[in-house]
This record gives structure tokens, sequence and C-alpha cells, in this order.
């Protein structure tokens, strides 16, 4: 392999680890330690920490709750709330790890790109899943949750094995990205609206009046005569 190719690998591996950190972590975690250990591809010494079997173990557990709790509308998108917190930093450290033995401010440098293109990929899957999840049917959850999880898979297998495609990819999805994510906001935005301004109908609904008593009663049959 020249230089320019290692260069290239070592590019796609840093920015796929991030890109899939923020979309699956656990799955994208499990994927690269399967693939290490069956001897498909070759990780940096500093990412093969993700082949032991305690951590193998560990993401393979989480990647069976995720799996269920990520195709259960409303449980998914308060899974995707919380892991705001997980994926984004998990996503700067794999990157950083993925570059190898190389200089503290190369390290960092990784690590910042890593944990962005963390939080640009966890941002279209969260807001897209919100606005699916508006759908009575879940069909179309649980077809985007699998299309997900074989995306990470299939991206980080082309990241190891066909760098350059997997950059041209990438390149793709970020200017997908960009043009998605103001379209997500809005109507993110819209359904908020629609949720305020129901609520604020009911709660401004005028009071049923009171039932008549029975003085009131006999009053209203007499002047009826």
């Amino acid at each position: 392999m020249t230089g320019v190719e290692q260069l290239a690998a070592t590019i796609a591996l840093t920015l796929g680890v991030g890109w899939a950190s923020g979309i699956n972590l656990y799955a994208a975690v499990l994927a690269l330690g399967l693939m290490h250990n069956a001897g498909h591809v070759t990780l940096p010494p500093s990412l093969e920490i993700v082949a032991d079997p305690l951590v193998l173990g560990a993401a393979g557990f989480m990647y069976c709750v995720e799996f269920f709790a990520d195709k259960t509308p409303g449980v998914d998108t308060g899974w995707d709330a919380l892991h705001t917190f997980i994926r984004l930093p998990a996503g700067a450290v794999l990157a950083a790890a993925a570059v190898g033995d190389v200089s503290p401010a190369a390290q960092i440098a990784a690590g910042l790109v890593g944990g962005t293109l963390a939080a640009g990929s966890h941002a279209v899957k969260a807001g897209g899943r919100a606005l699916i999840n508006t759908s009575p049917e879940p069909v179309s959850n649980w077809s985007a949750s699998l299309l997900e999880d074989v995306a990470v898979i299939a991206g980080l297998w082309a990241a190891l094995n066909y760098p350059l495609a997997f950059l041209a990819a990438l390149a793709a999805f970020i200017a997908l990205a960009v043009w998605l994510l103001p379209k997500i906001w809005r109507g993110l935005k819209r359904i908020v609206r629609l949720i305020a301004g129901d609520r604020g109908s009911a709660d401004t609904a005028p009071p049923e009046p009171p039932a008549p008593r029975g003085p009131e009663i006999h009053a209203r049959i007499d002047r009826s005569r």
C-alpha cells in the first residue's frame, strides 16, 4: 500500500467511525470488532480495543437493546435524546483512536472532526425518526431502523476496504445532511406548534354552564307559563 493509499485509508476510517457512531454506536463497535477478529480487516493498534471480548460483549448486549428500542415509535425518540450525550463523545474518541500513533495534535483534530460528524449523522437520524413517528403505521419506523443498521455495517466495511469510494459516499451524505437538516428542523417546529395549539385550544375552551338547581328549574317553569 502506497503512502497516498495509506493516508486515504486512515482518513476514511477516522471519518467513518465518527459518522457511524452518530447513527448506531453499538453496531459500529460490534462490526469493527467482529471484522477484525475474523481477519477481514486490520484495525490500527490504538483501535484494536474494540475487538476485546469484553468490549464486544457489552456492545453486543447494548445493540440488542437498541435493536428493539429503536424500532418502537416514541421510545426511539427518547432513546435518541439520551444518546445525544453518548454517541457524540464516543464518535470523537473512536475517531481519535482511528488515526493511529500520531501526534497529540493530530489526535485532537481527528477527535474534533469525528465528533462533528457524529453530531451531524445523529441529528439527521434523530430528527428524521421523530418526523417518521408522526406516521400512524410502524412499518416506516422499522424500515428506517433496519436501513440505518445496514448502512452502518456496510459503510464501515467500505471505509476499511474501499476508502476512496466511502469518502465519495460520505461527501454525498454531508451534502444531503446540509440540505435535509433545515427541513427537518422546520418540520419539528411545525409539530411542536401543532401540539402547543391543540393544548392551548383545550385550555381556553369555555367551561360548561352549571346544571340548574331545583329552585331555578321551578322559576323557569313559572316564566314559561
